[in-house]
C-alpha cells in the first residue's frame, strides 16, 4: 500500500508554486492605477521601502484560467515605491478565491495573500467589478469602455517581507525578514481603456479605504501573462518590520469592539 504521507524521493519532489509563476498563463484584469495622498503611502511602507515620486496606487481584478481548467480569482492592492535606485510596487493586499492560490505565495515569496471574494464582468461595454471580504465589501468598479491603447510588454519589480511570526511573543517576529524582489515580465493584448468609478468601502480587517482615489491614471480591460523570477535581497531588522505585522494577519477582535 502506498503511504502518500510519507517522504518523497528527489525526483517527486516539485516547488509548484515557482513552477506556475515561471509560465506564461493569459488571464483577464480589469485593473485601475490611481493617484492618493503622498502622506498616506509614506505610512504604509515599512523599512527599507521609501515613497515613489509618484503617489499612485494600483488595483488589479483578475479572473485566472490555469492549465486543467482550474480557475480562480486574484487580486492586488499596492503602492508605488522605492528600495534604493530600484522602483517597484510594495502590495498591501492580494486577495485570492481560493487555498491552493493563497498559501503557496504567502510561504514562498511572503506576498501578503487573504482567501477573498472578487469578480469582475462585462456586458457589451459596460464593466464591473467587485471585492469582498469576511462579510466587508471593500472595492466596487464600474465604468464604460472609451477606446483602446497598443498593448506592451514591461518589466516590473514588487517588494515582499517573508517573516515567521513568533509562538512565543505577541507581535514579534522569530527572526529578521528576509527582503525579496519579485521580478516580472508582462505581456498585454487586447487592452481595452475604461471610463471607470472607483469606490473603496470600510473594513475594519482591510481598510483599504485609508488610500483615497484622488485622481485616476488609467483604467483598463485587457488579457495579461506574467512570469515571475524572485531574488532574495537578504535581511531587514524584524524590528523595523514588527509594526506592520498587522498589515497581514488579521486582528478579529476588532470586529467585536464597540469603539
Amino acid at each position: 500500500m502506498s503511504i502518500r504521507y510519507a517522504a518523497k524521493s528527489p525526483a517527486e519532489r516539485r516547488n509548484r508554486e515557482l513552477e506556475a509563476t515561471g509560465t506564461e498563463t493569459w488571464s483577464t484584469c480589469l485593473e485601475v492605477i490611481y493617484e492618493t495622498d503622498p502622506e498616506v503611502i509614506a505610512a504604509v511602507l515599512p523599512k527599507p521601502l521609501t515613497p515613489h515620486a509618484k503617489p499612485y496606487v494600483r488595483l488589479n481584478l483578475t479572473q485566472v484560467v490555469m492549465p486543467g481548467n482550474l480557475r480562480f480569482g486574484a487580486g492586488w492592492f499596492g503602492v508605488h515605491a522605492m528600495h534604493g535606485d530600484q522602483e517597484g510596487e510594495y502590495p498591501l493586499f492580494m486577495p485570492m478565491t481560493t487555498e491552493q492560490a493563497t498559501v503557496g505565495g504567502r510561504e514562498v515569496f511572503g506576498e501578503p495573500k487573504k482567501i477573498a471574494e472578487l469578480s469582475i464582468d462585462r456586458d457589451g461595454d459596460s464593466v464591473s467589478g467587485k471585492l469582498t471580504r469576511l462579510g466587508f465589501t471593500l472595492a466596487e468598479v464600474t465604468g464604460t469602455i472609451s477606446g483602446s491603447r497598443p498593448a506592451v510588454e514591461r518589466d516590473s519589480c514588487d517588494f515582499y517581507f517573508k517573516i515567521s511570526p513568533s509562538p512565543e511573543n505577541k507581535d514579534h517576529l522569530d527572526s529578521d525578514p528576509l527582503l525579496i524582489h519579485s521580478y516580472k515580465h508582462h505581456k498585454e493584448r487586447d487592452v481595452e481603456l475604461v471610463d471607470a468609478t472607483v469606490i473603496l468601502k470600510d473594513s475594519p480587517l482591510d481598510p483599504i479605504a485609508d488610500l483615497p482615489v484622488r485622481r485616476i491614471i488609467e483604467a483598463t480591460w485587457a488579457q495579461r501573462a506574467t512570469v515571475i523570477h524572485a531574488k532574495v535581497m537578504g535581511t531587514v531588522p524584524r524590528g523595523d518590520i514588527e509594526p506592520f505585522i498587522h498589515q497581514r494577519y488579521d486582528d478579529m477582535s476588532v470586529l467585536g469592539s464597540k469603539d
